[in-house]
């Protein structure tokens, strides 16, 4: 049975949560444009609205290269206190803008550092961004809760790093940390030693697992490793036969390890076919923790307004399934307990009564 169709104005008055969000993936485009001129960077073009058809255009393509090669843009304008400042203060400004409540932005300090900027610079300069912008979006009726996940880029040497700042700063807003990079070729558990160390200070970590590489990727963070969240894990499905869950699936499912699913992106990097196929669906009615997440909004041309709306046009998505993944992200979420319990029950739930 399909599901009644949603408009797009209830769908971006919806509460949302994103739990997998990259911060060099979502800058505005004007803004991208402006902080270029300003370092002497090139772009491909100058046109705000050519710039984010570029992006989107070259997601599409299919070449993976080519995807992850259109940071190169991004992070030339973020290697300044100035730059970090403003990306960071509108990335919170176009999450209120899109409903969402509660977020989680992940970005690798050491990509920041090409200029003058010490590692704990960055940090604490995202960090005041991060600040400047839910001051802005309480005061205009639209608070936003955002935490920071510092990542470790999985192909280099300054994993420990990274995960010693997690440490450092986590009662200064950063709430977790992550791996990230190419999966293919470097394994979750060459990190077993920061893993271990985060686990000592207590600090909860998601690894991007199961995209580019299939189960032995998840098998590695999930139970050499030990994460709490998977970042994407689509490859899952590869462990599923006709709804019967082998035992990594069914540890993953069972033991609630939220997976961070991200459509658009997903399609984009080839690690699925369409938005109606997407295992999302079919791993949502089979019980696992499945969150809705955009990746890169930028470079996807997506917002979780859009991300719903795909769902829900093409995969036939009511409310409930939108309200279940959105709880699912909060349940999930690397803050405090009673802070996930009171935007569940006093945001979220009424959020979504009232749409139905």
């Amino acid at each position: 049975m399909t599901a009644p169709r949603i408009d797009t104005d209830t769908l971006r008055r919806l509460p949302k949560a994103v739990l997998h969000d990259h911060l060099d993936g979502g800058l505005r485009p004007a803004t991208l444009v402006e902080l270029a001129a300003e370092v002497g960077h090139r772009l491909p073009t100058t046109d705000p609205d050519e710039l984010a058809a570029w992006y989107v255009e070259a997601a599409n393509s299919g070449d993976l290269v080519r995807y992850i090669a259109t940071f190169e843009h991004t992070l030339a304008v973020m290697q300044t206190r100035e730059g970090l400042l403003r990306t960071a203060e509108e990335y919170v400004l176009d999450l209120a803008a899109d409903g969402v409540v509660y977020g989680e932005v992940r970005y690798a300090p050491e990509l920041n550092t090409q200029g003058a900027l010490s590692l704990a610079e960055v940090v604490e300069s995202v960090q005041e961004g991060l600040a400047a912008g839910m001051a802005k979006a309480a005061a205009a009726g639209t608070p936003v809760r955002v935490g920071t996940l510092l990542c470790g880029m999985r192909m280099f040497d300054r994993v420990a790093e990274a995960a010693d700042l997690a440490v450092a700063y986590r009662d200064a807003g950063v709430v977790g940390f992550d791996i990230a990079g190419a999966e293919d070729g470097f394994p979750p558990a060459d990190h077993l030693a920061a893993f271990e160390h985060l686990r000592r200070e207590s600090v909860p970590f998601t690894i991007h697992a199961g995209e580019a590489y299939g189960l032995p990727s998840i098998h590695q963070a999930v139970q050499v490793c030990g994460a709490q969240r998977i970042g994407h894990g689509v490859r899952l499905t590869e462990d599923i036969v006709d709804g019967k869950l082998g035992r990594l699936a069914s540890w993953v499912r069972d033991r609630r390890i939220a997976l961070e699913m991200c459509p658009t992106s997903n399609l984009q990097t080839g690690c699925a076919t369409s938005i109606a196929e997407h295992p999302i669906t079919a791993m949502k009615d089979l019980g696992f923790r499945v969150t809705l997440n955009t990746d890169n909004r930028l470079v996807s041309g997506t917002t979780m307004t859009r991300e719903m709306a795909l769902l829900v046009e093409e995969a036939g998505w009511g409310v409930e399934d939108l309200r279940t993944v959105t709880v699912n992200a909060l349940k999930s979420a690397f803050i405090p307990f009673d802070e996930r319990t009171a935007l569940i029950e006093d945001v979220v739930l009424p959020g979504y009564a009232a749409a139905l």
